[in-house]
């Protein structure tokens, strides 16, 4: 019997071939990220399910919330919830999360200072049936320690999100898909998304997105309006300098009460 011609493998087997400077399929389940110049550059068009996404920063609470918060109210809808926060560095804002579609009841936040008992406490909550996401604040874990959260996250398709110092930026990492996330210096309204790791060519330019969404900005520039107008009418602050002037108020996120939302607005 005659072997079958090469040329007619070629066909079926260009469908299956990731070409490295094409953007890869994605090979599973995404959730969109809600961001649209994010999803244009992410294999599938969203946060991979089932796997693990890093996020790098110089600081760990830098701008976590704006990236990831469309994809976690979407998630609660979806599943049910909750999303398990683990070794989170402060305590989330619960009506400003709420706002924005997230609802409080939906976290589950777990506070610890040890390294071995966050990576103990995020592969638990990959293996719980009911978790919608996992997002863990992990600066000390090692290769080995990630690529157990990694094979826990595939096993049981839930969204993963690891928090780390852009330091590692150069370490290996079995993360999916890794992300360095900067405030723009040229414009504090904008933050850079830095895709270091991808299915797909590297990126020449970063991502740019806004720094807050239109509704909390809108909410924010309404609370500073209002507290402007206060100060006017007490007569404390002159006209003129009502701008220039600062508040540093305590948010309680979960007895925030119905104007908490206008405490947001710590910075006049």
């Amino acid at each position: 019997m005659g072997l079958p011609f090469l040329d007619s493998f070629s066909a079926a087997a260009g469908r299956g071939v990731w070409h490295a400077d094409e953007l890869g399929l994605a090979d599973a389940q995404v959730t969109a990220t809600g961001h649209a110049a994010l999803d244009a550059q992410l294999p599938g068009g969203g946060w991979p399910v089932g796997a693990m996404t890093e996020l790098l920063q110089s600081t760990p609470e830098a701008h976590v919330w704006r990236l990831l918060l469309p994809a976690l109210a979407q998630a609660v809808a979806t599943r049910g919830g909750p999303i398990v926060l683990i070794g989170a560095p402060y305590e989330p804002c619960g009506p400003s999360l709420a706002a924005q579609g997230l609802p409080v009841e939906a976290l589950m936040w777990v506070k610890s200072d040890v390294a071995p008992a966050r990576l103990w406490a995020c592969e638990q909550a990959l293996r719980c049936a009911d978790v919608a996401a996992v997002v863990a604040w992990l600066p000390q874990a090692r290769v080995a320690e990630l690529r157990r959260l990694q094979l826990a996250a595939a096993q049981h398709e839930v969204l993963l999100f690891v928090c780390r110092p852009e330091a590692v930026a150069q370490s290996a990492s079995p993360a999916r898909l890794r992300i360095q996330v900067e405030r723009c210096e040229s414009d504090s309204a904008q933050i850079e998304l830095h895709i270091l790791k991808r299915r797909g060519p590297p990126l020449a330019s970063p991502v740019m997105l806004p720094a807050r969404n239109e509704r909390m900005t809108a909410l924010l520039a309404a609370a500073r309006l209002r507290r402007k107008l206060r100060l006017q009418q007490l007569g404390s602050v002159p006209v003129g300098e009502a701008a220039s002037s600062a508040t540093v108020v305590r948010i309680d996120a979960w007895k925030g009460g119905p104007n908490a939302l206008d405490r947001i607005a710590v910075v006049a």
